[in-house]
C-alpha cells in the first residue's frame, strides 16, 4: 500500500531525509518514531504529497505521489499533529463539509458522517461549535475527518494528544480495528502505547532508517537484555553457584531482601542462560524465588538506536 525507494529530501545543505526505503502492506498498523529533526514528519509530508522530494520514490495505493498527488490524496486519511479545524463550524457542519469536499457521494454523505463520528465518540457533541470543545473532542473529531471517505490508509500523527487515558484506550482500540482491512502509519511519543497498537515499527534518525521490523523481535534480539536471578543465598554464594554467566557482560549491585539475593546480570545480543542458571541453583539445592529474562523497553531500545540517552530521548520521540 506504501511503497518507498531511495527517498531523499534535502532542504539546502540539510539532508532531512537521506536515501531511506521502506515497505507498508495492507493490514499493518506501522509506528513511525524519531527524535526532533529526525526526518520523520518531513517523510509523512512528501507521502502525502505536502513536499516533493529531491530524490528517489514513494507510491501510495500504487499511485505516485509526485506525478499523481490528486490520486494519493483521495486515498489517504491524515491527521495532523496540531488538527486544522473551524471553529465557528458545530462538528457535524464540519465534517459533512470535509465530506463533501474529499468527493464523497451526496447521497452517501449522512450515512458516511454518522459512521465516522461514532467510531470516534464524538456524536455527544455533534451540535456544538468546535471552538467550544475540548482539545480531547478537537483531536477525535480530526480523527473522523481523517475517516470520512473511509480511506484504505490513515496517516495518524499523535492521534492520542490530548486525551485522557479512558480517551486514548478508545482510540488504541480504533487503530487496531482499523488495521484489520487498511494501512495504518502513525506516531506517538507514548512508546508503551506504539509498543500496544503496532505490529511494526520503524525508527529513523538523522535522516536514516536506524530498526525495521515487529517491536517483540527487535526487543528480543537488541542488546540490553537481564537476567533477573533471586535466591535463598548471599551475594558471594549465589554469585559462586551462577559461576561464569553465558553471554554476560556485567552484573549488577546485589539486593538483599531477608535471606534472598536478586543478581542483575546484563547480557550480550541473543544470550539466554536461564537453563543453566536453573541447573546450578537447582544442583546446588538453592530455594528460587525468581528467574527471569528481561528484554530492554522499547524506550530503552529507541535511546540505543538514536543513540540519545535517557528521558531526553523519550520526550523527543515523534516530535
Amino acid at each position: 500500500m506504501i511503497e518507498v525507494q531511495s527517498l531523499s529530501k534535502h532542504f539546502g545543505a540539510t539532508k532531512a531525509v537521506d536515501d531511506i526505503s521502506f515497505a507498508l502492506g495492507k493490514g499493518e498498523v506501522v509506528g513511525f518514531l524519531g527524535p526532533n529533526g529526525a526526518g520523520k514528519t518531513t517523510t509523512i509530508r512528501v507521502l502525502t504529497c505536502y513536499h516533493p522530494a529531491t530524490s528517489g520514490s514513494a507510491k501510495v495505493a500504487g499511485f505516485d505521489v509526485f506525478a499523481q498527488p490528486v490520486e494519493v490524496r483521495r486515498r489517504i486519511g491524515y491527521l495532523t499533529e496540531n488538527v486544522p479545524l473551524y471553529p465557528e463550524l458545530r462538528v457535524e457542519e464540519f465534517l459533512r463539509y470535509r465530506a463533501a469536499l474529499k468527493g464523497v457521494p451526496r447521497l452517501r454523505r449522512r450515512v458516511a458522517v454518522e459512521a465516522a463520528m461514532e467510531r470516534c465518540g464524538v456524536v455527544e457533541v455533534r451540535r456544538k461549535l468546535i471552538g467550544k470543545v475540548s482539545r480531547g473532542y478537537r483531536q477525535r473529531v480530526g480523527l473522523a475527518d481523517a475517516l470520512v471517505a473511509d480511506p484504505p490508509i490513515l496517516i495518524l500523527d499523535e492521534p492520542t494528544s490530548g486525551l485522557d487515558p479512558n480517551q486514548r484506550r478508545r482510540i488504541k482500540t480504533l487503530v487496531r480495528d482499523l488495521g484489520e482491512d487498511r494501512t495504518v502509519l502513525f506516531s506517538s511519543h507514548i512508546l508503551a502505547e506504539v509498543e500496544d497498537v503496532s505490529s511494526r515499527v520503524i525508527i529513523i534518525d538523522r535522516g536514516k532508517i536506524k530498526a525495521d521490523g515487529d517491536p517483540r523481535q527487535l526487543l528480543a534480539h537488541s542488546e540490553g537484555r537481564r537476567l533477573v536471578v533471586c535466591a535463598a543465598a548471599s551475594p558471594d554464594a549465589l554469585r559462586a553457584c551462577l559461576g561464569e554467566v553465558a553471554g554476560s557482560c556485567g552484573v549488577r549491585e546485589p539486593v538483599r531482601d531477608g535471606a534472598f539475593t536478586t543478581l542483575c546480570y546484563d547480557l550480550e545480543a541473543g544470550a539466554d542462560p536461564r537453563d543453566s542458571a536453573f541447573e546450578r541453583l537447582q544442583g546446588a539445592g538453592l530455594r528460587i524465588r525468581e528467574l527471569k529474562l528481561e528484554l530492554p523497553t522499547l524506550e530503552e531500545f529507541f535511546a540505543r538506536v538514536t543513540g540519545r540517552a535517557g528521558d531526553a530521548a523519550v520526550q523527543e520521540v515523534a516530535s
